[in-house]
């Protein structure tokens, strides 16, 4: 049957049965490895695999009914990939547990706590905050309202490890945490980086055309008015005095360089980006004569043999174990990743280097590619100024930290010690990550929710005759006079 004249109609694919097969397919891929680590490992098939594969496919079958439910048109690979990944994390931490068992039960000592089972009940935490965000927040734009309030909220987290008591706050000589011995313990930082992007996503659109026109040209390149950028720029430096002062180099890194390029977004101009840079090489050498913990990170970095069983030993272990991988790596549960220090947090990518080799590796990294590229065309196709800058920023973030733990594991660039996106064992990180995710999911299904359909009433009513629509001639009179027959 056609549908009547003048009612336009269109059937809006939400993409949600193309998300539904993805994570049939990451199911299935970590199912599997967590069998070869078993098979490899124990020689047979334990109960642990029936409890973690249980718990990972609950979470995925719960994670694909609430963004089925509260964003039914979001773009259908990001949460496949992020599972993907998340499993891939949590059958390399079960590996390191079973290898520390092993290695206890060697030595004759006590067994020693397993991470897999928190990083599972984490992950569990962590999809009930990505919930609580897709519900709470049904509309993204409602951020922007709030933004200085929650860049305050930002400093907070981020001063508070600052000015607790060492035994409160340092874990390896960095001041970063918020502790309470045989509790908890949580990483702030995490979320003050969600905050301050959040912040400069609002401030930026505010000040979109102000930036953009002016400023004085000196040697080609435009400079920004110093009362344009000044929230910004104080949001900045209070930032990163704070990270400094509590040795967290990967973060001021990681959050820097999210703010400079979300100036580029924002204002289409290479000139910020040469100042940017400009100016982050003249910190860093600053950095490098007035820190020590500083100086030692880049002496690591350009001579890790030369005190290989000291200061180098991260280091070297992880290329040792890296070029133990080659092509093609040992296989799951196959190689001596426990090693390296370190191997289920800020080296869990040269542990999966050695066992899957550079192929292995290469298709995580792709994975980081496909998640920044789909955040990158949600920006793109975002409704409003302050969703694009959002989802940029957020996913230039997620492709940034990748690029310093990875640089940083294969020597590229100095070791900062940040944690890989959805694989490191933590739940500080966890959190934070699915918190993006979800924000990311948000702006999506807005960019991506067709218009109400436009209904105009006929002229003339239309009924139904066979296949084909006919006009109904009606009397001007629904009521006939009392004297007139039937």
């Amino acid at each position: 049957m056609t549908p009547p004249h003048g009612i336009i109609t269109r059937i809006a694919r939400t993409g949600r049965a193309a998300e539904l097969g993805l994570l049939v397919f990451a199911a299935v891929i970590v199912t599997s490895a967590l069998v070869i680590v078993e098979l490899n490992q124990n020689r047979g098939i334990t109960l642990d695999l029936l409890w973690y594969g249980a718990g990972y496919l609950a979470a995925l079958a719960v994670t694909h009914l609430l963004v089925r439910r509260f964003a039914p048109y979001a773009d259908p690979v990001l949460m496949p990939v992020a599972a993907l990944l998340n499993g891939l994390g949590l059958v390399m931490i079960h590996r390191l547990d079973l290898a520390s068992v092993a290695n206890a039960a060697a030595e004759d000592q006590p067994d020693p706590g397993l991470q897999a089972p928190l990083q599972l009940m984490w992950t569990g935490v962590a999809l009930v905050l990505f919930l609580v965000v897709l519900v709470v927040i049904r509309d993204h734009k409602v951020l922007q309202s709030y933004a200085y309030t929650i860049a305050l909220l930002g400093f907070i987290f981020l001063a508070v490890p600052a000015v607790l008591p060492a035994r409160f706050s340092e874990v390896n000589g960095a001041k970063i945490w918020i502790k309470i011995p045989g509790v908890f313990s949580i990483q702030p930082a995490e979320f003050a980086k969600i905050a301050l992007i959040i912040f400069a996503a609002a401030f930026l659109t505010s000040k979109a055309q102000v930036l953009n026109s002016a400023g004085k040209k000196v040697f080609g390149l435009v400079l920004p008015r110093i009362r344009d950028l000044g929230p910004l720029l104080l949001a900045l430096i209070l930032a990163l005095g704070v990270l400094v002062r509590g040795k967290d180099l990967g973060t001021s890194l990681l959050l820097f360089g999210t703010l400079l390029v979300m100036i580029y977004l924002a204002t289409s101009r290479v000139s910020w980006l040469i100042i940017g840079l400009i100016g982050f090489a003249g910190g860093a050498v600053l950095m490098y004569r007035l820190f020590g913990h500083v100086r030692l990170r880049v002496d690591i970095w350009l001579h890790p043999f030369a005190d290989a069983q000291n200061t180098g030993y991260q280091l070297v272990q992880s290329l040792f174990g890296l070029g133990t991988g080659g092509i093609f790596g040992t296989g799951l549960g196959a190689g001596r990743p426990d090693i390296v220090p370190y191997a289920s947090t800020d080296f869990i990518t040269a542990a999966l280097g050695e066992e899957l080799g550079l192929v292995g590796l290469t298709v995580i990294i792709l994975l980081y590619m496909i998640l920044t590229t789909r955040g990158l065309r949600t920006a793109i196709a975002a409704k409003d100024n302050f969703g694009a800058l959002l989802a940029g920023g957020l996913a230039f973030s997620f492709a940034l930290q990748v690029f310093i733990i990875i640089g940083g594991v294969t020597r590229l660039i100095p070791l900062t010690g940040l944690t890989t996106p959805f694989l490191s064992y933590g739940g500080s990180s966890l959190l934070a990550n699915y918190v993006m995710l979800a924000l990311l999911i948000r702006i999506s299904d807005s960019s991506r929710r067709p218009d109400k359909p436009v209904s105009r009433k006929p002229s003339t009513p239309l009924v139904e005759a066979g296949t084909e629509m006919v006009p109904v001639v009606r009397k001007h009179s629904l009521r006939k006079p009392s004297g007139e027959a039937s």
